[in-house]
């Protein structure tokens, strides 16, 4: 989720498009039902402890790929090669460095070599004290950001962010299109999972083993949220068929692991 404010004028243009106020969304799920996936749950709880950055056999004998090695940003490009030194991988970890002031000149999304249509996207993250980040996925470079073209899986602080965030603003929602259908984040400062599904447009996101958003890209109900909410002016917006993976900086400091991908036939 991008910024609610700034402070130079030269970035309110890019920051107007970015997660801030606008006009709340309806909500474009298609389902309601809220559900748990006890597998991811018991995965989720043990991501403090188990091995990062690695496969089991059985992983890999079902097509997961990583996206982080571990070791270095192999396999990662800053967005349209923009300069950047806010990304490093250390102790195991992809780490955005948090800064107390915006850098804008700085900072740049994380993302991945790869382009990816129909997948599913695992990865472990923590976020610092009234952080903002978010992973885009089906993003196109065709733009100035990511997020004028690919959804985006909402991470933030949702307890202690400095201004009042609307329901689409929170973790784990379909940002700005519709809100969380469950609130399943961990405290501030412990490792959570997120897992983010698409296959032929409809998505699901998942939060520790609940799921927090279901919608089909073009289905009435997401065109109308589309439509009527902050991303009417973005002609992109949910266009990029087979699009990249995106690890937004948005100047707070966040830590993700165990990134890996499995495409879908």
């Amino acid at each position: 989720m991008r910024k609610l404010f700034v402070p130079a004028l030269s970035v309110l243009t890019v920051a107007a498009m970015a997660c801030g106020n606008a006009s709340t969304p309806e909500s474009s799920t298609d389902s309601t039902t809220v559900s748990a996936d006890t597998t991811a749950a018991a995965t989720a709880s043990t991501a403090d402890t188990a091995p990062a950055n690695v496969l089991t056999d059985a992983e890999k004998a079902d097509g997961w790929k990583l996206l982080f090695n571990g070791q270095n940003l192999d396999g990662w490009h800053i967005y349209k090669g923009k300069t950047s030194n806010s990304w490093v991988a250390e102790n195991g970890t992809l780490h955005c460095l948090g800064s107390e002031k915006d850098k804008s000149d700085k900072r740049a999304d994380l993302t991945s070599d790869g382009t990816y249509d129909n997948f599913e996207l695992q990865a472990d993250w923590k976020l610092a004290p009234k952080g903002n980040s978010g992973i885009i996925y089906l993003a196109s470079e065709e733009f100035d950001a990511a997020y004028k073209s690919g959804p985006e899986y909402q991470l933030i602080d949702d307890e202690n962010f400095p201004e009042k965030l609307e329901g689409w603003q929170k973790t784990g929602a379909n940002y700005a299109m519709g809100d969380p259908l469950v609130a399943a984040a961990k405290p501030i400062g412990e490792w959570n999972q997120a897992r983010i599904t698409v296959n032929k447009g409809h998505v699901e996101h998942w939060l520790n083993g609940q799921k927090t958003a279901e919608y089909t890209i073009g289905s009435p109900e997401w065109k109308k949220a589309k439509e009527t909410g902050k991303w009417k002016d973005a002609k992109g917006y949910g266009a990029t068929k087979k699009g990249h993976i995106d690890l937004q900086d948005h100047g707070s400091e966040i830590w993700f692991k165990n990134v890996k991908i499995k495409e879908l036939k």
